[in-house]
């Protein structure tokens, strides 16, 4: 999983201006291998659709993913026929290897793609762009398991579909619902940060983006679809389906380890209430209490086995001093991560420690209270035991969280919400941070692995006004592209090497 990519927040979302003539505010990638038959009537429909009923200017890219047949061809003659049509040749498979390509370097501020079989119904394009055009969402997405979608297809797909589905909402708590239709759209500027932290370069390129997207407070806006299944569809479903549990599989991990920098893809939506200063209303307490209770529930019945299990080698105090020791460690880690958010390995330590203090504050409470019990009664039965436990763990519980918020995990910056970003051991002015400012500069000058070639802290140079990627353009107006020539080479390599697009 790459993790190096620093683009800085996102920029606030805008409508973009009505009246913004020469750039194409939408650019439609259609994805091929081998499709000789289905393109031109793709292209077409696809072109009289868009002519019809889109009020902004607009191109349609075919994406030719290293085509055997005569693909190339068709997609050569339509780039020449239709002024709004252009295309581009890669040597190497994967529709995300097409796609990361084309969106990295299209000038259109609102990036889209769909098959080209054309199975969704072309009337749901606009409903599927607008919230992308009006500043509403990052990322579009349409969706055949949507209550209101038409959707003909065999039970064969229905079942993988909703299966794949299932195990994305178990394992990566997904929240959208239908990851692999191919009919998406995304803003250039989202495109531009998050692009390079997708990883995979087939099909499991759309569900790795949105599982970022998501994870990343991105807004993802489904549209129900109209849907016909392709018959002749050239999609291996069983080695598709092995590839995409290994995907799953990677970004679970990547994940659960915080390696990945999503907060480098935080945008300040401006009119949020979460980024609204409120008084007397603490940021984010109903979210952390209800992870909390439920990091508590499972760290109290943790708790309460071990205590069982040291009960029957050693007495009440000591077994209950290593129960809550346990357990306590257990709970602070849980916490760190799923309540308050915390990612990565910094500070760890400290909030350990910072926790084992709690921990001592709830061994008085328990093991007054068991002294007390003790006192009180000479040899108390040990469902007695657990009740007066299970009541002074309560208390401590509560205080446990008021500590964890205010003390252990809270952000020096104010807010309890988010971690607190590393800072640089020296600022741009220190005297010891010539070196690392100069081999920070060194790596901000390299072009990135695969999308950009610009640095990340300036705006990328805007293009003339485009014209349609050709592959009959020389090697010299291939110079001028923003590829190193019209036939795409990747770095990349689909380790699928799928005979589908």
């Amino acid at each position: 999983m790459r993790t190096d990519f620093s683009p800085g927040a996102l920029p606030t979302r805008e409508h973009l201006p009505a009246g913004d003539a020469g750039t194409p505010v939408l650019d439609v990638v259609i994805p091929v291998y081998n499709e000789e038959k289905d393109l031109r009537p793709c292209v077409v429909g696809l072109y009289e659709h868009l002519r019809r009923t889109f009020p902004y200017a607009f191109r349609i890219t075919i994406a030719d993913n290293a085509s055997t047949d005569s693909t190339p061809r068709v997609a050569a003659r339509l780039a020449a026929e239709i002024a709004e049509v252009g295309s581009l040749r890669l040597e190497q498979k994967g529709r995300g290897l097409a796609l990361g390509t084309v969106w990295s370097a299209s000038d259109a501020p609102i990036l889209a793609y769909m098959d080209v079989d054309l199975s969704t119904d072309l009337n749901a394009l606009l409903p599927l762009v607008a919230p992308l055009i009006s500043g509403h969402s990052d990322l579009a997405i349409g969706s055949r398991l949507a209550r209101t979608s038409r959707v003909v297809r065999g039970p064969k797909r229905e079942f993988i579909s909703r299966a794949y589905n299932l195990v994305l909402r178990g394992s990566l708590q997904a929240r959208f619902s239908d990851a692999q239709c191919g009919f998406k759209a995304i803003r250039r500027d989202v495109a531009q940060a998050l692009l390079p932290l997708v990883e995979d370069t087939g099909w499991f390129f759309d569900t790795e983006m949105l599982v970022l997207a998501e994870r990343a407070g991105l807004r993802i806006h489904e549209v129900p679809v109209d849907w016909v299944d392709d018959p002749d569809s050239t999609v291996h479903i069983v080695r598709t389906a092995t590839e995409d549990l290994k995907g799953v599989w990677r970004i679970g991990r990547a994940l659960a380890g915080g390696s990945l920098p999503l907060d480098r893809l935080a945008r300040p939506f401006g009119d949020d209430p979460r980024d609204r200063e409120i008084a007397d209303v603490p940021r984010g307490l109903a979210r952390q209490l209800v992870g909390f209770c439920a990091v508590g529930a499972l760290s109290t019945l943790f708790y309460l086995v071990l205590y069982s299990l040291f009960r029957q080698v050693s007495g009440s105090q000591s077994a209950n001093a290593l129960a809550l020791l346990v357990s306590a460690i257990a709970n602070t880690a849980a916490n760190r991560r799923l309540t308050f958010g915390v990612r990565g390995r910094g500070g760890a330590v400290r909030h350990q420690a910072q926790g084992l203090v709690v921990f001592a504050i709830g061994l008085c409470l328990t093991s007054g209270s068991l002294a007390a019990l003790n006192a009180a009664t000479d040899s108390p039965p040990h469902s007695t035991e657990l009740a007066v436990l299970i009541a002074a763990n309560l208390a401590a519980t509560m205080l446990r969280f008021l500590l964890f918020r205010a003390w252990v995990f809270v952000d020096r910056h104010g807010d309890s919400r988010r971690p607190v970003p590393p800072v640089a051991a020296h600022g741009p002015s220190s005297p010891g941070c010539a070196t690392t400012r100069a081999a920070h500069d060194e790596q901000q000058h390299q072009p990135y692995e695969r999308h950009h070639r610009h640095r990340p802290d300036e705006q990328p140079p805007r293009p003339q006004p485009p014209a349609p990627y050709d592959t009959t353009r020389s090697r010299a107006d291939a110079d001028h592209l923003p590829w190193s020539d019209a036939t795409v080479p990747s770095q990349h390599t689909d380790p699928r090497n799928h005979d589908d697009h």
